[in-house]
């Protein structure tokens, strides 16, 4: 799972409300108003707070008339919580792996280099297999400022550097860990972070 679908997690789940509605609807459904009494809050207090859970896809909501019904994303909230500690362990097991980018390893990650990109440093078009995508994406994240927060449109002029489809390329930084991003505004992760290239077979 991305960081940042793991961050928009634990925030939903970072308010002592939210968590109480999360323990009470685990008894079954209730609405906002049974779930008002119990909590002791104004009825526009449960809907703030539903709406954050909502978003982080840990409740379901559903209408009846005039009152709303809460029940609990049994499956999103055990699988985000699984989603975090895998993210958290993700290079504990292959950390010995990471040692073996041997001979082999940097042969083929120049093969690839120079077969992608132009004697002008262009990228020639976004491999298909993963693992010659991620070599691509690797040497281009790499000319990034570690520490450093981007805007949007500065990862954009970025890319396009290198290649025209900056929204793709944007794109699949996220998606393999190569970068976090939130609202807008990105910043690189850690190597440790990153989909690991040389793991593959």
């Amino acid at each position: 799972m991305q960081l940042e679908k793991v961050v928009a997690y634990h925030k939903a789940l970072a308010d002592p409300t939210r968590i109480k509605i999360l323990i009470l609807l685990a008894g079954g459904e209730l609405n906002g108003q049974v779930l008002a009494e119990k909590l002791a809050v104004t009825p526009a207090t449960i809907t703030h707070h539903a709406m954050k859970l909502r978003e982080a896809s840990l409740i379901n909501e559903r209408r009846d008339k005039n009152t709303i019904y809460f029940t609990l994303n049994d499956y999103f909230i055990k699988s985000n919580a699984a989603a975090t500690e895998k993210l958290i362990y993700r290079g504990v097991h292959s950390e010995g792996d990471d040692g073996i980018m041997n001979d082999d390893c940097e042969r083929t990650r120049e093969s690839i280099i120079r077969n992608f990109f132009t004697s002008q440093g262009k990228l020639k078009h976004l491999p298909a297999q993963l693992k010659k995508k991620l070599i691509v994406l690797e040497h281009i994240v790499s000319n990034l400022e570690k520490g450093r927060k981007y805007t949007e449109k500065e990862i954009n002029e970025f890319v396009k550097s290198f290649h025209e489809d900056f929204a793709t390329i944007r794109r699949e930084f996220i998606m393999h860990q190569f970068m976090y991003r939130e609202e807008s505004v990105y910043e690189l992760n850690p190597p440790e972070m990153w989909t690991k290239w040389h793991q593959l077979s």
